[in-house]
Formats: structure tokens, sequence, C-alpha cells
């Protein structure tokens, strides 16, 4: 039972922060600040997080282990590289807008003044998510002998980096510009442009 309302704390501090995060875009928080939000001593969040940074560190682990279980189905369930990359991509955005706290970690806003470990955790993060697009186009240009005009690294690059510039728009907006806002129209264009040997379907051999 002890160990089962230790847990149950813990989760109720790192959701405290998420929403401070979001409440306050642009401020950085407090371990005072997070103790009142939570109604405990400052002294209890150091019985359940030996420092502030080890909090932060909470909610990134949330944010891998949401992102990537899901990124993983995609890759599973869909064939298409173009598909895979689209719900990939969608997914890092709609996770965004239904997290606008989360999202301050992932621009590094909420950052500013923490430790650098975190922000290596940051580019950690977007760096396994952009060797995932990688291996996603690589495997399809080598599956189906594609031709392309832009190697799988440097599209897998750019089309991390539209999304990302999506998420630094919303934070500055402080949250009101949603990063969905346009994006089906936007990706209708990058994958005309960009993906276009990717969305081509290989020839099926006639049974006779």
């Amino acid at each position: 039972m002890d160990k089962a309302n230790k847990v149950s704390r813990k989760d109720q501090i790192l959701q405290a922060l998420a929403r401070m995060l979001e409440s306050a875009p642009g401020e950085r928080i407090t371990t005072a600040a997070l103790a009142r939000e939570v109604g405990v001593s400052e002294a209890a969040l150091y019985r359940h997080f030996p420092s502030k940074a080890r909090m932060f560190e909470g909610l990134i682990k949330f944010i891998e282990d949401t992102l990537f279980a899901r990124i993983s189905r995609i890759v599973n369930e869909e064939d298409s590289a173009e598909i895979r990359c689209q719900n990939i991509l969608l997914l890092l955005l709609t996770f965004c807008d239904k997290n606008p706290g989360m999202t301050r970690l992932l621009t590094g806003d909420a950052l500013a003044g923490e430790t650098e470990r975190l922000r290596e955790r940051i580019a950690q993060f977007f760096n396994r998510l952009e060797a995932q697009l990688k291996q996603v186009l690589r495997e399809a240009q080598i599956r189906e002998n594609l031709k392309t005009t832009i190697s799988p690294a440097i599209l897998a690059n750019l089309l991390l980096a539209s999304c990302e510039g999506r998420l630094v728009q919303f934070v500055r907006s402080e949250f009101k510009v949603s990063p969905l806002d346009n994006w089906d129209t936007q990706w209708d264009y990058l994958s005309k442009n960009l993906l276009e040997p990717y969305t081509t379907k290989p020839e099926t051999e006639s049974v006779n």
C-alpha cells in the first residue's frame, strides 16, 4: 500500500508540473511553486524526486514511452513509407496540441537555466525520431528500388524540421496557434513535392 501511494504521489507531482508548464508559458517553474500546486512541502517533493531535473526527466520519459510505443504500432501496421511518415509526424503534432506544457519541454523553452543533461535528453529524443523516419524511407528505397533526388537522411531531417518549426510557433504564440492548423494542406504539399517516389505503388505481377 505504501508503495502504491508513493507512485500515485509521484504521478501527481508530474501532472502538476505539466499543468504549470501549460498555465504559465514563458515562466520558470520553481520547486516552491510546484509544492504549492501539489499541496505538499518542498521536502515532500524531494522525497519522491531528488531534484527538479529528475521531475523534468519523468515528463520526458512519459513523452518518449507514449510516442515511441505508438510509432512502433504505426510501423508494424502500415506498409507505405508515405503513410508511415505522415502518421508519425501527425502523432507528434497531435500529442503536442493536447499537451502544451510538454511541448515547452520539447522545444527547450522550459529548460532555460536547467541542467545541460535535460537538453541533451531532448536532443536524443529528436535524433531518435529522425532516425526512425530515415529508417522508414531507407527501407522503402531498398525494398522498392526507388530512385530519389534526395537522400533518406536529408529528407527525414527536412520533414522533422517542418514539424519542429510548428512546435516552436505553438509555444511562441503561448499555445494560441495549434501545431495542427493547416497541417493537412501543408502535408499534402510536402508529400507531393518531396515524397513522390514513395507514393508510387509498386507494380504487382499479374496472375495468369
